[in-house]
C-alpha cells in the first residue's frame, strides 16, 4: 500500500478544496474522493490534483473505497457536502468501509437535529461522527476559519491536532476551535452565528440606506464613514469588507454595487436560528426581521407595484443635521449588541434544555477570529462570560449596560427620523423594541392573557397572589368554573 493520508475530505466544491490546502500547508497528508454526477462532476478529483493540489501531499481517489484504505486508522474522514439527505447517503456508503473507531466529520451546515440522530446511529455502529460547524468563508477554509466541533466526545482528542492547526489564531494565540459540547451542539452553534449573520448584514444594509438617501451620500462618502467606525467599536470582518464592497468598480468602470438587484438569497440556517429560538420560547426578533426581510426582498415585482400604488407620493426629506451620522453608529452598535445578546440567549436556552453545558465565553473566543462575524466586542463578551458572576443577560453585563444606556437617545432619534422619511428600517427598530420590552418592568401581556382567559379560559396569574397559582374569571357572569390546563409551549 503507498503511503496513507492523516486525514481524507469529501467535496471539492470552493470550502472542500481550501481545507484541503489548508490541511496540507500545516503538515498534514491528505486524502481527497469527490461524489461523481455523470455529466456534471466528472473529474474533479483528477483537476484539483493536477492543479492546485499539484505537488502537494495530496492523494486523489476516483473510487470511495480506495479513498477509505489510504486512511490512517483511526480514520478520520471530513465531509463538506450538501447538509440533508446527501449526508445521509454519504455516510451509509461509508459505513461499510470503516473499522472501529473510525471518525465521520460533518463540517457541512448541517441541521442540528440531523447531528444529534447522526451521532447516534454512528456509534451503535462501533464508529464516532463529529458535526462541525465552520466559519470563514473560502478565505477562512484556506487560511484559517471558525471551526465550532461538536459530537462524540471521545473523538476531540483524536482530531484536535488537525483541526486546531487548521483554525483561525486569534491575537492573543488562541486557536479559534474548541470543543462545543456533545449531540448537535457545534452546528447548532454554528446556526446561531449564521442567524448573528443575517442580522449584521441587515444592519448594516440600513446603515447604509439611511446614509444614501437621508443624507444623500454617494457611495465614496460612505465608505469612508464605514471604514471610520471600523477603526473603533465597530470594527468587525463586515464593516470591514462593505467599505471594499461600495469602492468596487466593475469592468466598465461604474459602482458594481449600484448594478445590483436588491433581491437577497438565504439558504436555511438563518431561517432555522428563527424556528429553533420559537421552539425554545426565545424572543430572536431582530434575527426574524432579517430573514423576512430577505423573503420580502425577493419578491421585486410586488414591491415595484406596491411603490407605484401605494407610496406615489413619497417624497423623502434629507438632512443637514450634522449628528445624524453619529446617530446612526449609536444605533448601528447597540442593535449589534441585542443582536449578539439574543443569540447568546438563544445558546444559554438550547444549553440548559439539552444538557450540553455549553461555554458562552468559549463560543465568543472561537468567533474572534476567522469566522464572517468576527468583530472587536467578541473580547468583551468572553470577559463578560468569564466574569465571577456571570450576567443573566449579556446586556446586563456592565460594559454593554453602560454602552446602550448611552446610545439609546441617538437610537431612538435616528428611528424615529427613518420613520418619518417613510425608510424601512425594520432590524434597527426590532433591536430597539426589544431593549424597551426587556427594560419594561410592567408589559401589556397582562391584557393579553385576560382576553386569552375571556374566549378560552387560559387562566391567568395574579400581581398579589404566589407565581405559579393561575385563575380562571368568569368573565360575563353566564360561563362556568371550567378551565384549560396553564402551559406554554
Amino acid at each position: 500500500m503507498d503511503k496513507k493520508a492523516d486525514i481524507g475530505l469529501i467535496g471539492l466544491a470552493v470550502m472542500g478544496e481550501n481545507l484541503v490546502l489548508n490541511m496540507e500547508s500545516k503538515g498534514f497528508t491528505v486524502a481527497v474522493y469527490n461524489r461523481t454526477v455523470p455529466g456534471i462532476e466528472e473529474g474533479v478529483v483528477e483537476r484539483f490534483v493536477n492543479g492546485r493540489g499539484k505537488g502537494k501531499n495530496i492523494i486523489g481517489c476516483t473510487e470511495i473505497n480506495d479513498f477509505v484504505e489510504h486512511i490512517k486508522t483511526p480514520r478520520k474522514i471530513m465531509m463538506m457536502v450538501r447538509a440533508g439527505n446527501a449526508v445521509d447517503q454519504l455516510m451509509e456508503q461509508l459505513f461499510p468501509l470503516l473499522s472501529p473507531g473510525d471518525i465521520i466529520i460533518d463540517g457541512g451546515n448541517s441541521n442540528y437535529e440531523d447531528s444529534n440522530r447522526r451521532v447516534i446511529e454512528t456509534e451503535k455502529r462501533g464508529f464516532r461522527f463529529i458535526g462541525t460547524g465552520v466559519s470563514g468563508g473560502e478565505f477562512g477554509a484556506l487560511n484559517g476559519a471558525s471551526i465550532m466541533p461538536g459530537g462524540s466526545q471521545p473523538a476531540w482528542n483524536d482530531v484536535k491536532p488537525i483541526l486546531q492547526r487548521i483554525a483561525a489564531v486569534a491575537e492573543d494565540g488562541t486557536p479559534c476551535c474548541d470543543w462545543v459540547g456533545p449531540g448537535g451542539s457545534g452546528h447548532f452553534v454554528k446556526m446561531i452565528h449564521n442567524g448573528i449573520e443575517y442580522g449584521d448584514m441587515q444592519l448594516i444594509s440600513e446603515a447604509y440606506f439611511l446614509l444614501k438617501h437621508l443624507k444623500k451620500m454617494d457611495n465614496e462618502a460612505i465608505a469612508t464613514v464605514f471604514e471610520h467606525w471600523n477603526e473603533g467599536r465597530l470594527h468587525s470582518y463586515l464593516m470591514e469588507i462593505s467599505a471594499q464592497v461600495l469602492r468596487h468598480r466593475d469592468k466598465d468602470g461604474d459602482y458594481l454595487i449600484d448594478k445590483i438587484l436588491d433581491t437577497a438569497g438565504q439558504k436555511g440556517t438563518g431561517k432555522w436560528s428563527v424556528i429553533n429560538a420559537m421552539e425554545l420560547g426565545m424572543p430572536l426578533g431582530l434575527i426574524a426581521s432579517a430573514v423576512f426581510e430577505r423573503s420580502l426582498s425577493s419578491d421585486k415585482n410586488l414591491r415595484v407595484e406596491a411603490a407605484k400604488r401605494l407610496a406615489k407620493d413619497r417624497k423623502i426629506d434629507t438632512t443637514t443635521d450634522l449628528s445624524l451620522v453619529d446617530d446612526i453608529e449609536q444605533a448601528l452598535y447597540a442593535s449589534k449588541l441585542v443582536s449578539y445578546a439574543q443569540g447568546f440567549a438563544v445558546l444559554q436556552k438550547a444549553s440548559d434544555n439539552f444538557s450540553w453545558n455549553l461555554d458562552l465565553a468559549s463560543i465568543a473566543r472561537m468567533w474572534r477570529a476567522g469566522c464572517i462575524i468576527r468583530s472587536a466586542f467578541l473580547n468583551d463578551i468572553s470577559d463578560a462570560y468569564q466574569a465571577s458572576e456571570k450576567p443573566k443577560h449579556l446586556l446586563f453585563a456592565p460594559k454593554f449596560a453602560a454602552e446602550t444606556a448611552q446610545a439609546l437617545k441617538g437610537w431612538k432619534g435616528l428611528v424615529i427620523t427613518a420613520l418619518q422619511a417613510e425608510l424601512p428600517v425594520p432590524a434597527l427598530s426590532s433591536a430597539l423594541n426589544y431593549y424597551l420590552s426587556l427594560t419594561t418592568a410592567n408589559l401589556p401581556a397582562n391584557m393579553i392573557q385576560a382576553l386569552r382567559d375571556f374566549f378560552g379560559a387560559h387562566t391567568f396569574e395574579r400581581i398579589d397572589m404566589p407565581r405559579g397559582e393561575f385563575f380562571h374569571e368568569d368573565w360575563t357572569g353566564k360561563g362556568g368554573n371550567t378551565h384549560s390546563g396553564s402551559y406554554n409551549v
